[in-house]
């Protein structure tokens, strides 16, 4: 190892490959990241499964951040929420279509683009999507109230900053 991969790991805080896994000049803080980002992925996608199942038995797990989305945003395009999510427009039909199918969206004819259709929820969807969204911000509470309103809000932020970098 030279003298200037020794400095770097020393200067985020550690001894020289301490806490890397022994990787010389690796940033422990990004390998944190990661250790810590694939477990929270991995419990968030578990949680995501509950939480559409809550909705509807029958519903994808991946299908429940549409249901977020369109009770966010309104009505969508197909395609600006292909982009939003960063899938392929097949996916995207396909979710939809799933979701239609359940009777929880709706597609209505775009007024600016006749060849296009407009996404929202139905007043279904709607219904069963927030007495879950709000069954889950009760359990967020409830896991987070040691902390203070500022952490959540920096946490959220962070998040978002986090997010927001991804979509470039």
């Amino acid at each position: 190892m030279d003298v200037q991969e020794s400095r770097t790991d020393t200067e985020h805080g550690g001894e020289p490959g301490a806490g890397t896994g022994g990787e010389p000049g690796a940033d422990h803080e990004y390998l944190a990241l990661e250790r810590e980002l694939s477990v929270f992925l991995r419990r968030a996608r578990a949680s995501s499964g509950e939480m559409a199942r809550e909705v509807h038995p029958d519903l994808e797990p991946a299908a429940y951040g549409l249901l977020v989305r369109l009770d966010e945003a309104g009505t969508q395009r197909a395609t600006g929420l292909a982009g939003y999510f960063g899938v392929g427009k097949a996916t995207m039909s396909r979710q939809l279509r799933a979701l239609e199918d359940l009777g929880l969206v709706a597609r209505d004819p775009d007024p600016a683009d006749g060849r296009a259709s407009l996404v929202r929820l139905t007043d279904e969807g709607r219904d069963r999507f927030r007495r879950v969204r709000d069954a889950r911000r009760a359990r967020y509470r409830r896991k987070l109230a040691g902390w203070d309103r500022a952490e959540v809000a920096e946490l959220a932020r962070l998040l978002h900053q986090l997010n927001a970098g991804s979509e470039s």
